[in-house]
């Protein structure tokens, strides 16, 4: 029996990478360049199962290829907005993604964001490298407490129950959040969460605002210029989602005009492309999309990819199914 045809659109692990080569015949990346729309097309021409990650433009343009060999697309990485479903449906593609294995290290990177922003960890360390440090003194880089302040979670998800979990029980934070499709009241009760009736009351009673829904046409530009000014002065935003959600040019903006008082973002819209205002900002914490990258968690991203491919080829449904 042939070894179904597999093309890999960036650089895997090395340990995944093996098994791949072990169970199909298996194009890899090895350059770790990303792939071109046309060459997305070409792989979806030439391949029984193609694996993009979440920088993998998959649009309705890409997914036209013909002819159209391939029947499956795993995703490497629990987001899919990048990935035009319905376009992908119409053409009888399966597509799958990773989600659940990834859920502490990202909650861990959202901590991260919030901490540094709020102790202005990053500024001192800048200090410290340029030489320019005189020593301790009572004024120096005064921060922002963390322990016991109000935390509001944008999305009641995995990754925010994670979230909520390290803030509560870590830091005696209140926890309050806006989710139109919240999870059990248990689940609600071991970080003594409360619902709150709209985003913007998050938005309003918060001193940490940290946005856990996806991406796509449903919350694009979700954090506006508007939605910005409801925020207190003193509150800082948190973003380990999806770039989109928040308006590049409302959010510098409110940053260079004290409307919060900072943001830490692991994503960005339009990224790689970073807008170089953003470096300007004292007050913006920065990070290249590390919620995930820990060695454990991007092993067991493609083993899960793995996982879901060996299903869809035994003719089962793979337990991470989109459509």
């Amino acid at each position: 029996m042939s070894k179904l045809k597999v093309i890999v659109s960036r650089a895997w692990p090395k340990e995944v990478q093996a098994t791949l080569r072990e169970k199909y015949d298996v194009t890899l990346n090895e350059k770790d360049v990303a792939m071109t729309k046309d060459e997305m097309k070409e792989a979806l021409a030439n391949c029984d199962a193609f694996l993009p990650t979440v920088t993998d433009p998959v649009d309705a343009e890409v997914l036209s290829a013909e002819p159209l060999r391939a029947k499956f697309i795993g995703n490497f990485g629990v987001g899919f907005n990048h990935i035009d479903l319905d376009a992908a449906k119409a053409r009888g593609l399966t597509v799958t993604n990773t989600p659940e294995v990834l859920t502490d290290c990202t909650a861990d990177i959202a901590m991260t964001l919030m901490l540094t922003v709020a102790r202005r960890t990053s500024e001192g360390e800048r200090e410290l490298r340029s030489k320019s440090w005189t020593g301790w003194r009572p004024t120096h880089l005064l921060a922002t407490k963390v322990t016991g302040k109000t935390l509001g979670l944008i999305g009641m998800g995995r990754i925010a129950q994670a979230m909520a979990q390290r803030a509560h029980h870590g830091f005696g934070m209140k926890i309050i959040y806006s989710d139109p499709y919240p999870p059990p009241a248990e689940v609600i009760k071991k970080y003594n969460a409360k619902q709150v009736d709209s985003i913007d009351e998050v938005l309003t009673q918060s001193d940490f605002v940290s946005i856990h829904c996806p991406g796509g046409k449903d919350t694009y530009h979700l954090l506006n210029k508007d939605s910005l000014a409801k925020m207190k002065s003193s509150a800082f935003l948190i973003n380990s989602a999806r770039g989109d959600v928040i308006d590049n040019d409302a959010l510098i903006n409110a940053l260079k005009n004290g409307v919060i008082a900072g943001a830490g973002l692991d994503v960005f819209e339009g990224e790689p492309a970073l807008d170089e205002r953003f470096l300007e900002l004292e007050n913006a914490v920065l990070l290249p999309h590390l919620g995930s990258a820990t060695t454990e968690t991007r092993i067991a991203m493609g083993n899960r990819v793995l996982e879901n491919l060996a299903a869809f080829e035994a003719g089962e449904t793979p337990r991470d199914k989109l459509v």
